[in-house]
């Protein structure tokens, strides 16, 4: 996949950039992380520049998200549940992922879409429950933003950095995910447990 994509900004630049990018979001099989890496380290072999690169894929990352709130508001739970069910293996989603997404975001609000821009799976996700729950756009659009804004800058600079010895890096960032789906885990089962002692103290 990596030699696809850098063929692809080889070849389109920076509209390369916004298209992956863009499509990531909307298919999270394709990994922003090699993206942003191939296209930080490209800044050094090509003319594209590091700022170029950044708003180049935060742009594609913004209509991306905006495609799934347009989703969102056309969907209800029941309804992205059968999808899931029929595509999901392709797309590599799961009915507890759209739950997680959605629980995320009844919980923590619009904050919930600015550091869900920060892990994966859920980064691309986080758009439909917004639009699902009518979030006002204007302020889906300035939490995205920002935290895709970040996310990109990051690894768009250590792709920059690392240069050919990304795959250091890419374990770094396997391992990251890993630590932030166990810390989800966590939370789920703290939550559930502190629901159980409440419902118990109740009666």
């Amino acid at each position: 996949m990596e030699e696809w994509i850098t063929s692809v900004m080889s070849d389109y630049g920076y509209f390369g950039i916004f298209l992956l990018i863009m499509l990531e979001n909307i298919f999270p099989p394709i990994p922003s992380e090699v993206i942003l890496t191939v296209g930080g380290f490209m800044t050094t072999t090509t003319a594209m520049t590091i700022p170029g690169v950044i708003l180049a894929s935060t742009a594609g990352s913004v209509i991306g998200a905006v495609l799934l709130y347009g989703v969102g508001l056309l969907l209800d739970v029941e309804r992205l549940e059968k999808i899931v069910d029929k595509y999901g293996n392709w797309l590599r989603v799961k009915r507890e992922d759209i739950h997680k997404a959605d629980a995320w975001f009844d919980r923590f609000g619009i904050w919930t879409v600015f550091f869900g821009r920060l892990i994966p799976v859920v980064r691309s996700l986080i758009s439909i429950p917004a639009g699902m729950s009518n979030m006002r756009f204007w302020l889906f659009i300035t939490f995205t933003t920002i935290g895709t804004l970040l996310w990109n800058t990051v690894l768009v600079f250590v792709g920059e950095a690392v240069g050919d010895n990304r795959e250091q890096i890419m374990r770094q960032l396997e391992l990251y995910s890993n630590v932030v789906y166990a810390l989800i885990g966590i939370a789920v089962i703290a939550a559930v447990w502190y629901y159980i002692k409440k419902i118990r103290a109740r009666n």
